[in-house]
């Protein structure tokens, strides 16, 4: 392939990923058809082909880039040397930074064509990704109330934590503010829920020892 068309494909490629980023937001991944993103995209039918399978390798390559990106993130905070309820608290604004971030797409990288959370044996590249993101979760909350790997109230309360981190984005989706207004007016009130949501789980704990 030469430089011109190597050009000419990577080209091809953004319109057609840029082309699913907006319908898929906009109308919802399960009511596009590859057709509609070809058309958007201002190319035929069978050239999307060219390039992509289909809507799920569509999903998968519009949807790593800003998720390994948060993971990265994730890691580094879990890295650091803070108290554990502190890295917990981190990692999850920081996971609400991202989602209101990208608030028209974030179900799209989080939701769309996803797995249970524990499920060892996806083949999709795009939910393995997602349930290492939710073990890293996982691991900080296991750090937090000190309950064993296999402990099924471990999975439990980090299932309720994801809830609520996902409930907290979508009440602010259609906000007018920015991410940096909401973030500098809530940021109290997140760490407050985050007290008492981890308050919570260790009094339930408590009660079944």
């Amino acid at each position: 392939m030469t430089t011109k068309q190597k050009q000419k494909s990577e080209e091809t490629i953004k319109k057609i990923v840029a082309a699913s980023e907006i319908l898929f937001a906009s109308k919802g991944y399960d009511s596009v058809t590859m057709r509609e993103i070809a058309k958007e995209a201002g190319c035929s039918h069978t050239t999307i082909y060219i390039y992509f399978k289909d809507k799920e390798a569509l999903l998968t390559h519009l949807s790593m880039p800003p998720l390994q990106a948060l993971l990265v993130k994730i890691e580094a905070l879990l890295g650091e040397e803070f108290d554990p309820e502190d890295i917990l608290k981190a990692i999850s604004l920081e996971f609400i930074v991202f989602c209101l971030t990208n608030r028209n797409t974030y179900n799209l990288f989080i939701a769309v064509k996803s797995v249970q959370v524990d499920d060892k044996n996806t083949d999709m590249e795009l939910n393995q990704l997602r349930n290492l993101m939710f073990g890293k979760f996982t691991g900080a909350l296991q750090a937090c109330l000190k309950l064993g790997s296999d402990d099924q109230k471990l999975l439990m309360y980090s299932r309720i934590l994801f809830f609520s981190l996902n409930g907290i984005v979508a009440t602010y989706t259609s906000s007018e503010e920015s991410v940096e207004q909401l973030m500098n007016r809530l940021s109290p009130t997140f760490d407050e829920a985050f007290e008492v949501m981890l308050t919570g789980f260790k009094h339930r704990i408590s009660m079944n020892k």
